[in-house]
């Protein structure tokens, strides 16, 4: 099949935003499903119309917050909308982007992409899954929820991620008509950045040029610290691994 037409649900976030750009930069069509662009995947309002002729669903829609009971619902709710839709419409497969270390969460917003990841391979599509380290845009994020001029972050082991990497490879996936879905034998692939980092170092070089100090904590009280602490949402041995390190990364948008 000559896949020519993708849908991007979650097309104008901090994902869906490099996903829409690089289709566009390889010529596919592309259509841009968000709020802002009158498709709303919980309602399902604009679904239909928006699906029409599509060959493809890129599933980067996500949730704003990090509470699990909220974003559980809004997974499973989104990705059976897609689903439905998308099969209605006549669409080939639906491709979603998860999170590494999904399957070993026990609380807050990564466990919740286990309910998401069940519900992509569970409906009427064929589908395929990225798992994703951890953007690089998310230290800021951190930063972010920290008012002030002091900011506490957890040392804990990261594989820091551009959204551009991400983006790229997730495409590279949706545009493979022989990716095999996953399955026994068949691992979900992973993306991450080139090397092991620490969050709080990521912090600290991103908190210097805001001129926010960065103090570093042990991350008790955070869901799952134990695990990540002890490397569980770490890329696997058949990961990809590309794009540029945080500093690097850093350094090219000053």
């Amino acid at each position: 099949m000559s896949i020519t037409k993708f849908a991007v649900a979650g097309a104008t976030g901090r994902l869906g935003r490099h996903v829409v750009d690089v289709l566009t930069e390889r010529e596919y069509q592309v259509v841009s499903m968000s709020r802002a662009t009158g498709v709303d995947v919980i309602t399902g309002e604009g679904l239909a119309d928006a699906l029409t002729g599509v060959d493809v669903i890129i599933d980067v829609a996500s949730w704003h917050a990090s509470e699990q009971e909220a974003a559980t619902e809004f997974f499973r709710t989104a990705t059976g909308n897609l689903h439905e839709a998308g099969r209605r419409a006549g669409a080939d497969r639906i491709v979603a982007v998860s999170i590494i270390g999904a399957d070993k969460a026990t609380a807050g917003f990564v466990a919740a992409q286990q309910v998401h990841e069940e519900a992509a391979l569970a409906g009427p599509l064929d589908a395929r899954i990225l798992r994703a380290a951890q953007f690089h845009e998310f230290v800021g994020q951190l930063l972010d929820w920290q008012q002030g001029e002091v900011a506490y972050i957890p040392a804990l082991p990261t594989q820091l991620v551009a959204c551009r990497t991400v983006a790229e490879t997730l495409v590279d996936l949706a545009a493979d008509p022989d990716a095999a879905q996953p399955g026994p034998g068949v691992p979900i692939p992973e993306i991450a950045g080139p090397r092991k980092e620490s969050m709080f170092e990521a912090a600290g070089l991103l908190g210097a040029r805001r001129g926010i100090k960065v103090v570093e904590v042990d991350g008790s009280g955070m869901p799952d610290a134990e695990i990540a602490a002890a490397g569980g949402f770490l890329p696997g041995p058949h990961a990809k691994l590309a794009g540029p390190t945080f500093r690097e990364w850093l350094d090219a948008r000053s």
